[in-house]
């Protein structure tokens, strides 16, 4: 009903409002608490995560992987509601717990495209290149989204990630806007690590397991002659905040080989991932689709 989808859009904004302007110590812990709650009532994702722990480390016990579960759930939930403050905050604020640190020259005006795996902190990275490319006069950040289902969060989250000057491009169907930027100079932002359904994507191993995998990046540095960097937006020690770290560019990609090259690229997310298993979305399905004749994973 109409009348019901206004009122749960009135309070989602709301909610959103409220937290971008509390003291980020009360949005951390909130975000906790409900990560919690997630992780104790029974649902259909908190057997997602604990499947694809299972799947990923299967040395672990299951003391271990509840241990893990719970763990990446209050990350989550700390995540989501900080989204509030990156998604409605300003620049100073994401500035204030979001940090870049790179090991190339940003400003170089390079072809490029940084990868930026699915870690709780991704948005929040994402938001701080773009909160700093103006004043340091950095190409702008060009980023993939999947369109969400209700279209006024969609069009909100769209103008909220482009207030600073970067570019939010549909996911789907939408690589050709993508070649158009890069070819004019910006930074194209994609995070390669979901299972989007066999349209453009190849089985390559992450964790042992063939896996769904688009392989965008190595066509597209192919055809723009782009130089391919991770960046990968991980909790501090103090876990007071993030850092958005952005590495130099990776030896001798793009190949001819656009298969390789996507397998590399699993195996250096999947390398960032053992060192912080707990930020890592396995909220994902990340491998529903199966190669024909193998049977769900999810069931």
């Amino acid at each position: 009903m109409t009348w019901l989808s206004n009122l749960f859009n009135f309070l989602g904004l709301s909610l959103l409002r409220l937290f971008a302007f509390l003291p980020y110590f009360i949005t951390i812990y909130v975000g906790y608490a409900l990560g919690w709650l997630a992780a104790h009532i029974p649902n259909s994702r908190s057997r997602v995560v604990k499947t694809n722990l299972r799947l990923c480390f299967p040395s672990l016990t299951e003391k271990d992987i509840d241990a893990l579960a719970l763990e990446h759930w209050k990350l989550f939930g700390r995540s989501v509601v900080e989204r509030s403050r990156v998604w409605l905050g300003t620049r100073k604020q994401i500035l204030a717990f979001v940090s870049i640190s790179s090991e190339i020259d940003l400003g170089d005006k390079k072809p490029r495209i940084l990868v930026n795996p699915h870690f709780v902190g991704l948005e929040g990275g994402f938001m701080a290149f773009s909160a700093l490319s103006a004043r340091n006069h950095w190409p702008n950040g060009v980023g993939l989204y999947q369109k969400m289902k209700n279209p006024l969060f969609n069009q909100k989250m769209v103008q909220w990630r482009d207030r600073f000057g970067g570019q939010s491009i549909e996911r789907q169907h939408r690589l050709r806007d993508l070649l158009r930027e890069l070819k004019s100079g910006n930074v194209a932002i994609i995070a390669p690590d979901i299972d989007l359904g066999p349209q453009d994507s190849i089985f390559v191993p992450f964790f042992g397991i063939q896996t769904s995998t688009v392989d965008s990046v190595s066509r597209l540095a192919k055809l723009t002659n782009a130089e391919v960097n991770l960046m990968t937006t991980t909790l501090n020690k103090d876990r007071k905040g993030y850092t958005c770290h952005i590495s130099k560019p990776l030896p001798n990609f793009p190949s001819d080989d656009p298969e390789k090259d996507t397998a590399r690229l699993n195996q250096y997310i999947e390398e960032l991932v053992r060192e912080r298993p707990a930020e890592y979305y396995w909220v994902h399905k990340r491998f529903k689709h199966r190669p024909p004749g193998e049977p769900s994973l999810y069931d």
